[in-house]
């Protein structure tokens, strides 16, 4: 019984291209109690990896959290397996705006500690009082609402190519790091202020919203959905668009454009910018910011000593990375001295 991917990317991405088929990017989380994740990590492989579904889930005690594509074909037979499932029925899909039949290559399902990882190592935090759930049209009202703190839930490198107008971006590289610091500098001896989130899917508001919930706040709001749904009401509502810029996604595409405003800069050059690339050096791979320009002009790497290791023959840089670990920068996320203009 297979329980494990057991293709290459390039494998699979020769079989999505053979089979022709249109695929959807989508996304959803739950926060549930999950008692034996990894049993339920099992029957979830065996089930959607015979849809052809791939992406990156994580199961653990406190729910799920998936990323993924299928085949648009098999969109009703998927959600007919997720309402099968007790604590899944009626769950909502982030159904992407933009899709890509290669924005995943693999099945991956991890069983992890947490779906989201917090740092709170407090018992009595129940993650399920959350704060109240507003659409597109609520979170605009309250955006203009000169009482309101709005608040960035997601990582420096993904609200620097995008954010909500007047939101506090907090300058942090996890999730875990951004409760402590919003605590300490945002949101102290504010209780009476709306405390508005937001984040990519909805999933790290939901945890957050509890939080500060839990820490005294009473107004606590959290855009439902996210980004993804916002921009997707926004389009179909012909709402007012109040986000700027690109949604980092966590797939091969990269980011959704929501709007036609670069608010970002290239990290070698300084010039206006919004596409993340990684470094082609395989050994170092960091995440930056880089325009079409400085792409040709340093061979798509980070700076002039990756691009040396790029330049020479693959066998040469694959014995030069023997016995050695990916770099640190590749979890620094756009974070290097070598980056002018980040």
């Amino acid at each position: 019984m297979q329980l494990y991917n057991k293709l290459s990317s390039s494998e699979r991405s020769k079989i999505i291209e053979k089979s022709g088929k249109e695929r959807l990017v989508l996304s959803f989380y739950q926060y549930a109690n999950i008692l034996n994740p990894e049993i339920f990590r099992n029957h979830i492989f065996i089930e959607w990896n015979k849809m052809d579904i791939l992406g990156r889930i994580y199961v653990a005690k406190e729910g799920i959290n998936a990323q993924i594509s299928l085949p648009s074909i098999n969109l009703k037979l998927f959600q007919n397996h997720l309402e099968s499932i007790s604590f899944l029925k009626g769950v909502r899909l982030n159904i992407a705006i933009e899709h890509n039949n290669k924005s995943f290559l693999k099945l991956t399902i991890k069983v992890k500690n947490k779906i989201v990882s917090d740092g709170i190592n407090d018992p009595t935090f129940d993650v399920t009082k959350r704060g109240t759930h507003v659409n597109a049209t609520q979170f605009n009202r309250l955006l203009k609402d000169p009482n309101t703190i709005c608040i960035d839930m997601r990582n420096h490198y993904e609200s620097e190519i995008g954010f909500f107008e007047g939101a506090v971006k907090p300058d942090v590289d996890t999730f875990r790091d951004s409760l402590p610091l919003i605590e300490k500098s945002v949101v102290k001896n504010k209780e009476n202020k709306n405390l508005l989130m937001y984040c990519t899917g909805g999933i790290r508001c939901e945890k957050a919203s509890a939080y500060f919930r839990h820490k005294g706040f009473e107004k606590v709001f959290q855009l439902e959905g996210g980004i993804i749904e916002y921009a997707k009401q926004v389009r179909d509502q012909k709402i007012e668009n109040k986000f700027r810029g690109k949604n980092f996604v966590f797939d091969e595409r990269r980011s959704e454009r929501i709007s036609t405003d670069i608010v970002s800069k290239c990290h070698q050059c300084g010039n206006p910018s919004d596409n993340h690339i990684n470094c082609a050096n395989d050994a170092c791979h960091l995440l930056f910011i880089q325009c079409e320009k400085c792409q040709i002009q340093n061979n798509k790497c980070c700076c002039e000593k990756c691009k040396e290791i790029k330049s020479l023959p693959l066998n040469i840089q694959k014995n030069m990375r023997k016995g050695t670990h990916n770099s640190n920068k590749i979890f620094k996320k756009g974070r290097s001295k070598h980056l002018k203009f980040k």
